[in-house]
């Protein structure tokens, strides 16, 4: 049956299942924000119930706890707990158990073993927060070695760094660099040519002044520094 308008279903319905968007505005600005408030309470039938599994704050849970305190029958079924709510009598409060089904929890926890493999093997940073999303496509372990350096996202630090790769006469193959608020993240393939002292190259990368660490990812071979390194403001380099 097609109605009117939500004071027409809140009169006749026995249930009202909410399922919109929050849109942080007042309905007068165009949003939902309260949407559900006094002057649609007042139209519903007194033994009616809510649910809402969509968002607490479709909800005026100040003119809701009025209207069941006025003495309306009905319930209010959510999964947002609201302090006004939470322990009324006429409302009914679950657990918000979206990530807690088995489903979820091993797709979690797969997605997890996945993404650090993914940091591991590639230098690669996904769903990190407090990295940027880093990716670089894939390169040949045994034609190069890949090196990822963590340094301060300030002017001039990714000049210093490039320019040890030149004086250490290194082709860069590919790179990225991205930054999220004071720290920046770097991933470079370079050449893998003979007669490199990678180790060498490691500390002269590390110890610009504004890295904070690398790493090099030795993929195939046994050449390509020693892993990982940090330079400590206190302690200096160290691997």
């Amino acid at each position: 049956q097609i109605l009117g308008g939500m004071k027409a279903v809140f009169a006749q319905a026995d249930y009202i299942s909410l399922n919109i968007p929050f849109i942080n505005k007042t309905p007068d600005e165009g949003g939902t924000k309260g949407i559900i408030g006094e002057e649609l309470l007042a139209e519903m039938k007194n033994d009616a119930t809510i649910l809402n599994f969509a968002r607490g704050e479709l909800v005026d849970s100040a003119a809701l706890k009025a209207h069941f305190d006025a003495g309306h029958k009905g319930k209010y079924v959510t999964d947002f707990p609201e302090d006004l709510l939470w322990d009324h009598e006429n409302a009914i409060v679950i657990p918000h158990l979206g990530a807690s089904t088995e489903e979820a929890e091993d797709a979690a926890a797969a997605m997890a073993a996945e993404t650090i493999m993914r940091f591991l093997t590639t230098g690669e940073i996904v769903n990190s927060v407090n990295f940027p999303t880093t990716l670089l496509e894939k390169h040949c372990t045994t034609t190069s070695v890949r090196i990822a350096i963590v340094n301060q996202n300030v002017a001039g630090s990714l000049a210093q760094i490039l320019a040890i790769f030149g004086d250490k006469n290194l082709n860069i193959l590919q790179q990225v660099n991205k930054s999220r608020g004071d720290v920046a993240y770097n991933v470079v393939d370079v050449e893998l040519v003979d007669g490199i002292d990678w180790p060498e190259v490691q500390k002269a990368l590390t110890t610009v002044p504004e890295v904070i660490s690398s790493r090099f990812i030795l993929g195939d071979t046994s050449l390509g520094g020693f892993g990982y390194a940090v330079n400590d403001p206190e302690h200096g380099y160290s691997v």
